[in-house]
């Protein structure tokens, strides 16, 4: 496979962001139909997070062993190294976008390298359409103790084991809530990991109102069951209505504490638990959009049902914004199948094409009321704040504790994350509030859902979308730009 090291101002019909699931099949769909397609992609290889996997040269016989979905990558793999060898396709991996801007009718895309290997300097591309597929990160909520080495993300749990076939821990404990959690333990248990246990804040209780929903989606079902076994064969113990509320060591994590809650999240009195001998806690509170981009560009958003901002599109999945089309998380966290479907419907229309076949159209509603369901039984619990303790950090940069986060609130008016941020530097810091965003929006207004993420969507407005160096931004044109 054959890549492009950083592009060169060339000008492509469309250009893609991301080369996950939906990023994959957008490329391929456009250059099926005859379009000259770039893509720009962060990662070393395509798969993006999901399809994530030990490097190519390393393990060139790789399986897909404890992948989901794998033949549906392989098949997409294909087509886009066909696309690529018969030059269809320019595959710039290792590369970032960091500034977008509408110019004469078309995109600006300039980028910045991920890591050392693939160059110095900025790459600059132009394109008439723009498909953005750059997928969402884990959604974290602090507790006391989250700052101690041994605390990841679920999302990093997983992208340890599929990137180097190990678990990162012997003793592992999984928390949070949504179905992410379970292949995030299925996967540390088979690459020899002991979990010890995952803690659930939900109650099955809450799939009961959607279980017509959850029937429409056979698959879905079909999953559920080979965790159930995976967790049966491994002895993984699955509790409901708890939650992580302390990370326990010094150095680094040695123990948890458990407790159960109630429908609210609220701790329930003399029902704590103290496992021992833990080595790494992976936290799961759902996942939020890496919009920044899109808002860049000017798209119009709204607040999901799980509290995240999402882009708003048609049924081409084109954005209010001319030749712009947002596919996978951009439009709503909802898996890799609805990632797949929408990415091919952006890539078709991107290319051309007139509105979607039904059959996609209906693979893609389907999939929507079944994330819909999952996010309703699963929600962020809105007790979580009573978890927190006065020195508990909220921002872990700029380590600003949760006291100074409620004094911002409640004695300087802070009401969003961007009075948060002037009060209190939360968010400030190397993340840029990708890691604290969501709670920071849940602590200025006290709430987890729409007034939360409005609050939130200040953080994603950023001039500059990832970082880069000053002699680049010098190179910026002043004139004939539309947007940045």
């Amino acid at each position: 496979m054959s890549v492009n090291p950083a592009g060169t101002g060339e000008v492509y019909d469309v250009a893609v962001i991301g080369a996950g699931p939906a990023g994959l099949a957008a490329a391929v769909a456009a250059a099926e139909r005859g379009r000259m397609v770039a893509v720009v992609d962060a990662g070393e290889a395509p798969g993006g997070q999901f399809w994530r996997h030990p490097s190519e040269t390393a393990r060139p016989g790789y399986d897909g062993r404890g992948q989901h979905a794998w033949r549906l990558y392989t098949d997409l793999r294909r087509r886009f190294d066909a696309a690529i060898a018969r030059k269809a396709v320019t595959y710039l991996p290792g590369r970032q976008v960091w500034s977008l801007a509408r110019q004469r009718g078309g995109f600006e895309v300039r980028t910045t390298p991920t890591t050392a290997p693939h160059g110095r300097g900025t790459g600059v591309l132009r394109s008439d359409q723009l498909v953005l597929c750059t997928g969402a990160y884990d959604r974290q909520l602090p507790v006391p103790g989250w700052d101690l080495p041994g605390v990841m993300s679920a999302g990093g749990v997983q992208a340890f084991v599929k990137a180097n076939g190990v678990s990162p821990g012997r003793r592992v404990v999984v928390a949070g809530t949504g179905p992410f959690l379970l292949p995030v333990a299925a996967s540390v248990a088979r690459a020899g990991g002991t979990v010890v246990a995952v803690c659930e804040a939900a109650s099955l209780t809450g799939w009961l109102p959607q279980l017509r929903t959850a029937l429409r989606s056979p698959a879905k079902l079909g999953e559920a069951a080979e965790y159930a076994a995976t967790f049966a064969r491994h002895r993984i113990r699955w509790r409901t209505r708890t939650v992580v509320t302390e990370v326990l060591g010094g150095e680094r994590v040695t123990g948890v504490r458990l407790s159960r809650v109630d429908g609210q999240g609220r701790v329930l009195p003399g029902r704590d638990t103290i496992l021992s001998g833990i080595d790494v806690v992976g936290f799961g509170w759902g996942f939020t959009p890496q919009l920044e981009l899109a808002v860049a560009l000017g798209a119009r958003t709204r607040v999901d049902v799980d509290g995240s901002v999402v882009g708003v599109v048609d049924q081409r999945q084109a954005t209010d914004v001319p030749g712009l089309f947002l596919a996978g998380e951009l439009t709503g966290v909802g898996g890799a199948l609805l990632a797949v479907a929408e990415g091919t419907v952006a890539g078709a229309s991107a290319g051309g094409a007139p509105d979607p076949h039904p059959a996609l159209a209906r693979k893609i509603r389907r999939n929507r009321e079944f994330a819909a369901a999952m996010h309703t039984a699963h929600p962020v619990p809105p007790g979580w704040e009573s978890w927190l303790t006065p020195d508990t950090l909220v921002c872990r940069c700029e380590e600003v504790p949760y006291e100074h986060v409620r004094a911002a609130r409640t004695e300087l008016g802070a009401d969003d994350t961007r009075s948060l941020k002037s009060f209190t530097r939360t968010g400030m810091g190397w993340c840029q509030g990708r890691i604290c965003g969501f709670a920071a929006g849940c602590l200025a207004t006290s709430d987890t859902g729409q007034r939360a993420g409005r609050a939130a969507e200040g953080a994603l407005k950023r001039p500059l979308a990832a970082p880069v160096r000053l002699g680049d931004l010098a190179e910026l044109p002043t004139t004939d730009r539309e947007g940045t």
